[in-house]
């Protein structure tokens, strides 16, 4: 089985969504005009608005609930794995699909606001709503509603989970046949009590873990990095080289920095893949562009800030990444290297947290998905349900194989940005349109405010009109 999923994830990502993830990136990034680079004091003065509504979700809210899945441990574990299978190389692949990512999740963010829908608990919409409302396509947006449930309600989750549990083996009191489930089941106690206090209390527990678990991660990979500062031109000087060795690529495609990079870095920052939509409509903004902009950033953070952090901590360390580690053993001993017993005991903590976040940040993805496939707000029965078997699903993660995980993963992940995408190139000239009319207003001197009949939009709106 495993055999068969791993051959499924290489096929995926070295036959389709490589070209489809490039060139939708870079048809994104050339039509706004680089937008993710021109704009960058818009996207911060975006995420530092705030709603009339003092009770509605700011665009800074949105933007922690979407950090919170994207920055996960896929920022740690991730990266040190793309790094012991790929190389050096990987890194700079990352960066790339980063960089032209980002104009990806602008569109994606941007249609997600314009066709996003009211409901009891404010705003709420995604790509299953731009999807339905656009190719009046209902089936299609049902398969990629349980996509979405599959892919973060379970691949993710069980790999954060497996992750998490695997930062604990240089302990001696690691047991492999006892140890992950006790760590599975306390993990998933914690998520399920949290879970159960409603979406407001997932918001609120992330908009406090996210800006502290970041700040104090990137801190000490700088303190990592000044201590083997010396390293840094070599470091540099192997990326680049690592990148463009051709003849390494194409004899290994599947194992090759490229393919590493695009698969770890999506999976880290998400863009394109139809996740952050989902927390983005939630947010009052007088302009869907604004929203846009703020999910820009949150791939930038993402990937750009922590994953880089990630990538130079191990690198400047001395510690060669090969494949016989797994990933979370190489980055337990990169900062055993440098800080001793402090090190491991720091990437531990630091794992818990961006688990807990990771796993907060996904279900209430899904929360945000059985909204849409029951067209109501679910039963408590319901919801009692499914918040049970999310918890089971965590705790199951924990025992379970890395690499069955990650391909798991990599696959449910691959098949949502296999329908989001074409239909977000699609849709994208209302998008061009939103990012027009807001410039225009901006370089008026306006607050920039949005009307659906602006740009012309031949679709029917619960907002905008």
């Amino acid at each position: 089985m495993e055999k068969i999923i791993s051959f499924i994830s290489n096929s995926l990502y070295t036959y389709v969504l490589v070209v489809l993830l490039v060139v939708a990136g870079i048809y994104f990034t050339v039509r706004t005009k680089f937008a993710q680079f021109r704009l960058f004091k818009d996207q911060i003065k975006s995420v530092t608005e705030k709603p009339a509504d003092n009770k509605s979700v700011s665009s800074f809210q949105a933007l922690i609930v979407s950090t919170a899945s994207r920055v996960g441990t896929g920022n740690i574990v991730g990266v040190a794995t793309a790094l012991c299978l790929g190389g050096f190389g990987s890194v700079f692949w990352m960066w790339v699909i980063a960089i032209i990512g980002s104009a990806s999740a602008l569109i994606e963010s941007t249609l997600a606001q314009i066709y996003k829908r009211k409901s009891i608990n404010g705003s709420i919409g995604g790509p299953a709503y731009y999807i339905e409302t656009t190719t009046k396509s209902r089936p299609l947006a049902v398969i990629f509603s349980i996509f979405l449930i599959l892919t973060y309600g379970f691949g993710f989750n069980m790999l954060a989970s497996y992750n998490l549990q695997s930062t604990f083996k240089p302990y001696e009191f690691y047991n492999p046949s006892v140890t992950p489930w006790i760590i599975g089941g306390i993990l998933a106690i914690l998520v399920g009590y949290c879970l159960f206090g409603g979406g407001k209390r997932v918001i609120k527990a992330t908009s406090y873990l996210v800006p502290i678990m970041g700040i104090a991660y990137v801190l000490v990979s700088i303190v990592i990095v000044v201590l083997n500062i010396t390293s840094l031109p070599a470091i540099f000087a192997r990326i680049f080289t690592e990148a463009f060795d051709f003849k390494a690529i194409f004899g290994g495609f599947t194992g090759s920095c490229i393919m590493l990079g695009i698969k770890r870095g999506l999976f880290s920052n998400e863009a394109g893949v139809g996740s952050a939509p989902n927390a983005s409509a939630s947010a009052e903004v007088s302009h869907p562009i604004k929203q846009g902009l703020a999910q820009v950033l949150s791939v930038f953070i993402d990937t750009l800030i922590i994953c880089s952090a990630t990538a130079f901590m191990c690198m400047s360390s001395g510690v060669e990444p090969s494949s016989a580690f797994e990933g979370a053993d190489y980055i337990q001993a990169v900062v055993a290297s440098t800080l001793g017993g402090f090190g491991p005991i720091f990437i531990t903590v630091a794992m818990i947290l961006f688990a807990f976040t990771t796993l907060l940040g996904n279900l209430y993805y899904v929360d945000q998905c059985w909204f849409y496939l029951l067209k109501k707000e679910p039963s408590k029965k319901f919801l009692a349900v499914y918040r049970i078997i999310a918890s089971l699903i965590i705790f199951v993660g924990a025992g379970l194989s890395a690499g069955l995980l990650w391909d798991i993963a990599d696959i449910t992940m691959g098949l949502m940005a296999l329908i989001n995408i074409p239909v977000i190139v699609w849709l994208s000239k209302y998008a061009f349109r939103a990012l027009k009319d807001y410039e225009k207003q901006r370089k008026a001197g306006l607050n920039p405010t949005f009307k659906a009949k602006d740009i012309d939009l031949p679709h029917l709106t619960d907002y905008w009109n």
